[in-house]
């Protein structure tokens, strides 16, 4: 009777600091912060990290991990445990701190189904000198628009209105309409768009037109 009385339920315990490694190493954790004398209290912390790392054996001798453990060894004392730490003890409010906010390209591009990264190629492209590679840069930028358009628009565009697009994204300072150059065919596009859907497994219209048809 005793025994069922003194039966511990989760939601009567405290809440773990960090569950992944159950709650026996919150205890060593706890047992090692009410020793008094330290260099005891050294060498049973040396041994909970002995044991977190045979739990990952293949990065236990990684001078990274063995960081990352005692980091995590103080986060489970709450920054209380008072023991000589082999490399830099991370701060409490440095690990709390919260990222920076990361920066967006742009936040309402004018054709938005060419992606932010056609707008990067081209920043990049009107930086260089003018000469072939540049031409060949500026080339493989209109061919991939004309793809990312169909993308979009599943029929057909004409190149016009890729140069057009890329003078209008280059402020003015690429113009392959006054080149006279020629985009690789739609059809191009199209007909390696089906080969790719087949070879990842998506039935053609012949196939799918062939399901259910008696074989005799």
């Amino acid at each position: 009777m005793n025994s069922v009385e003194n039966l511990e339920y989760n939601t009567e315990r405290p809440q773990l600091i960090i569950p992944e490694y159950g709650r026996h190493f919150q205890k060593m954790v706890d047992y090692a912060m009410s020793i008094e004398d330290r260099e005891e209290r050294n060498k049973v912390a040396q041994s909970i990290i002995s044991v977190m790392g045979n739990l990952q054996p293949h990065l236990r001798d990684v001078p990274d991990f063995q960081h990352k453990l005692w980091d995590q060894l103080f986060i489970m004392s709450d920054f209380k445990l008072d023991v000589d730490s082999p490399v830099p003890i991370t701060s409490k409010e440095l690990l709390q701190a919260r990222p920076e906010p990361l920066e967006y390209p742009q936040n309402h591009p004018k054709y938005r189904f060419y992606g932010n990264n056609i707008k990067r190629m081209i920043d990049v492209a009107i930086q260089w000198e003018k000469g072939d590679k540049r031409d060949g840069l500026e080339y493989a930028i209109a061919n991939h628009m004309k793809k990312c358009y169909l993308n979009w628009n599943k029929d057909t565009v004409d190149d016009k209105a890729i140069f057009q697009h890329l003078y209008e994204l280059s402020d003015g300072q690429i113009d392959l309409a006054s080149d006279g150059e020629n985009l690789t065919e739609s059809g191009q596009f199209l007909k390696q768009r089906v080969a790719k859907s087949n070879r990842t497994g998506t039935p053609s219209k012949k196939q799918r037109s062939s399901r259910g048809k008696k074989r005799y």
